[in-house]
């Protein structure tokens, strides 16, 4: 489930974020806590064996090479590497998520624009609807993995109502290498059609209305598609990893604590605990661990998109929109605003302070010195 938290930010606070520190789910410590271990474990073995396995020669030639990892680790740019595809990255995840099919657009035409009230005509209109749904189900589940182990196959998809078995039946006899999607919308325009010739569509322009908006849904669920056929290219993702675990594998050498007694430069101190070599690891893996996130958000993971909800909701919001709601309308009544011309809501006490007056521009209250006043010439007496 996708962790929300716009609440706990809604104001700014001394220390507001403080308490997201603490949150588990969804937190880089749920990510990276693995990786962490790792690199301190192997880390506190090499410094157990520099400092009483190793002969005195060998701690000398270790120390050489500790200092030339040091040296020379610095030259990996990790920093741009990193930070130009983890922005890549998540412009590429908040692309995804703007891009969802949403069938709110299509359930307003089609509830609007297919008439009738009789038992064919609300036929009509939760058909429409339903191949709309069908399709988004078909794309979600060529992408999630979330949605593919809860309809693994076409008979999942027909016992969920998404299908009829005689649609299912024509959905297989089209012979076809590639993926199918696409065959409800051909379903959705042959049917549209119909209803206009039939009268339950009464004017073109509805139609056109209908057709391009099917369209754009058609957009989106390709747009879908197309992100997950061409990814990131694997040689990028390859060289930001290799570059971060090769700054770290040097790292749990060049970053040892080295015999204050031999008068290595930046070697005064003799401590136990690498504190800024394990922050900028937990920094550095955790920038990484991100971008492992968001590079697929139809997943698993805790930050991944909710693609079962958006199924069961589109499903639920679109069926009730063209059916129930159909040409159902409350009675109209006045107003209270009816004969106020200033109308304005009222405030509760809590929200009394955010009623202030309107802008009337940046200049309002400058006024003017009885200087700049315009005097009126005077009129010469005959």
């Amino acid at each position: 489930m996708t962790v929300t938290y716009s609440s706990k930010v809604a104001n700014a606070t001394f220390f507001g974020f403080h308490r997201l520190l603490l949150k588990w789910r969804g937190s880089i410590y749920k990510l990276l806590y693995r990786e962490f271990i790792v690199f301190a474990v192997l880390y506190t073995a090499i410094s157990f064996m520099y400092r009483l396995l190793l002969t005195g020669a060998q701690k000398r030639y270790f120390e050489k090479l500790s200092i030339y990892c040091d040296r020379y680790a610095e030259q990996i740019p990790v920093t741009f590497v990193l930070g130009f595809y983890v922005t890549l990255v998540v412009n590429r995840w908040w692309n995804q998520f703007v891009n969802l099919p949403w069938p709110d657009r299509l359930m307003f035409l089609i509830s609007s624009s297919v008439h009738g009230s009789d038992e064919h005509g609300r036929l009509l209109r939760r058909t429409l609807m339903r191949y709309v749904n069908l399709t988004s189900l078909l794309i979600f589940r060529s992408v999630s993995t979330a949605v593919y182990k809860r309809f693994p196959t076409m008979d999942h998809v027909v016992e969920a109502g998404f299908m009829t078995a005689d649609e299912r039946k024509l959905f297989e006899h089209l012979r076809s290498p590639h993926l199918k999607y696409w065959v409800p919308f051909i379903w959705f325009g042959n049917l549209a059609a119909k209803a206009r010739k039939e009268g339950r569509i009464r004017d073109s322009v509805d139609l056109q209305s209908l057709m391009t908006e099917m369209n754009r849904f058609r957009s989106w669920c390709s747009l879908l598609f197309g992100y997950d056929w061409v990814g990131i290219p694997l040689v990028y993702t390859q060289v930001v990893t290799l570059a971060v675990y090769t700054f770290f594998f040097a790292c749990l050498i060049g970053r040892q604590f080295l015999d204050p007694t031999k008068g290595y430069s930046g070697h005064d101190l003799d401590l136990y605990i690498p504190i800024f070599t394990l922050l900028q690891f937990f920094f550095y893996a955790g920038w990484l661990k991100v971008a492992e996130q968001l590079i697929n958000p139809f997943g698993e993971d805790d930050d991944d998109f909710e693609t079962n909800w958006c199924i069961d909701r589109n499903l639920q919001v679109s069926l009730l929109a063209v059916d129930e709601m159909h040409m159902s309308l409350p009675k109209m009544k006045k107003d209270i605003y009816w004969d106020d011309s200033a109308a304005r809501p009222p405030y509760t006490l809590a929200a009394a302070d955010y009623c202030i007056p309107s802008f009337l521009g940046s200049t309002v209250e400058m006024g003017t010195s009885e200087a700049e006043t315009p005097s009126r010439p005077k009129e010469k007496d005959d």
